[in-house]
């Protein structure tokens, strides 16, 4: 379960459960990411990550001290459906 560099450039591969070419290799999307993946996926700065759990924007769960937030979250915030 790897996130590969695209032969196209440089946006990565979906990821993919299962081994290459079987009939198990299927795209999924995470349901948390850390706060650090968060801001490789988005380009959105840790201090504004944070700003955005503390205001609500972005959902998150605390499993211990780990921080998760809730990708489809993420993504609604991207798509201009966080904070309308």
């Amino acid at each position: 379960m790897t996130a590969s560099r695209s032969h196209h450039g440089d946006e990565p591969e979906v990821p993919r459960l299962g081994r290459p070419g079987s009939h198990t290799d299927i795209p999924f999307e995470p349901i948390s990411v850390r706060i650090r993946t968060a801001v490789q996926l988005t380009g959105i700065s840790r201090s504004r990550i944070y700003e955005l759990i503390e205001t609500g924007d972005i959902a998150t769960v605390k499993i211990g001290r780990s921080t998760f937030i809730l990708f489809k979250s993420l993504k609604r915030l991207l798509e201009g459906e966080g904070s309308d």
